[in-house]
């Protein structure tokens, strides 16, 4: 199943007086490039996270955000109250000193260094364990939301190569016209330049047949015909095949590209002019697919 690299995901869970929340993004890039945003306590697992996420999501530019919210009244940052008597009592004392006002002392001195001090905190192994449960459930709901975002890719993909198609089974239909044309450009400069009486038949045809042959598109239409199918088989294999698709496409655009320098109609290069058209807006899309 096709997937996107964009995607979100978002989990959260309860462990004693803490709320934990996950949420995973990403956008698209050739490799994995992840970047994970944490508390202190949980930075000693950082690697282990890396490793769930890197191997679940595999490409994309992805953010990992894991944030603590405490429930209750309780809180792990404490008031340095002999740090704040002191600086008190030094303020009070540069106030007197200096004839300044003291009204507002108390919002001057929370602000002063290490007045809040955070209490340290050994990383339980239940409440780690749980919390790699939420990352699981974030991952999940990412790919979800990759999965969805490929579907609707994947309907997308289709419909530009249904009418790519549509305009490829068009083909034939100029083809003897394209051929008519050739040749009656080269009677006409001939005769323009040369006479055609001072043209030996047997030899202009010979010479016809050989430069029309450089004309031929059989094997284009045949190669053309087989990328797209090979496209369209590719976009339903299990696993996404962002990559894959990405040098077909590239195939495809080269039979369209030979199609149009050996068309020399007018018609048929405006029917090449909207296969492109199709497959540079099927290009832009796929950057984005897994």
């Amino acid at each position: 199943m096709l997937q996107s690299m964009t995607g979100f995901g978002k989990a959260t869970g309860t462990y004693a007086n803490k709320k934990i929340t996950v949420e995973i993004k990403s956008l698209n890039s050739k490799n994995l490039d992840l970047f994970i945003r944490m508390p202190n306590l949980y930075r000693q697992n950082e690697i282990d996270i890396r490793k769930m996420i890197g191997k679940a999501l595999d490409r994309g530019k992805v953010e990992c955000s894991i944030s603590i919210e405490l429930i209750g009244n309780e809180t792990s940052q404490k008031i340095n109250k002999q740090l704040v008597r002191s600086y008190h009592k030094q303020l009070t004392e540069l106030a007197d000193e200096l004839n300044l006002k003291k009204d507002d002392l108390l919002s001057t001195l929370i602000k002063m260094p290490d007045v809040f001090a955070t209490e340290s905190e050994e990383l339980d192994p239940e409440e780690w364990n749980y919390i790699c449960s939420i990352i699981e459930e974030a991952i999940t709901a990412h790919i979800d939301f990759r999965e969805e975002e490929g579907r609707q890719l994947a309907e997308e993909f289709r419909l530009r190569i249904g009418k790519i198609k549509e305009a490829f089974d068009q083909v034939p239909g100029y083809e003897e016209g394209r051929i008519k044309s050739i040749k009656d450009r080269i009677e006409s400069n001939l005769e323009e330049f040369v006479g055609l009486a001072k043209i030996d038949k047997n030899r202009f045809e010979q010479e016809l047949i050989f430069y029309v042959e450089k004309f031929d598109i059989t094997e284009e239409k045949h190669r053309l015909e087989n990328h797209l199918s090979y496209f369209l088989e590719t976009l339903d294999e299990e696993v996404s095949q962002g990559k894959k698709l990405g040098f077909i496409t590239q195939e495809i655009g080269r039979e369209i590209n030979t199609l149009g320098s050996k068309s020399y109609q007018s018609e048929l290069q405006k029917l090449v002019v909207g296969m492109k058209d199709e497959l540079e807006k099927i290009k832009e899309q796929i950057l984005n697919t897994l």
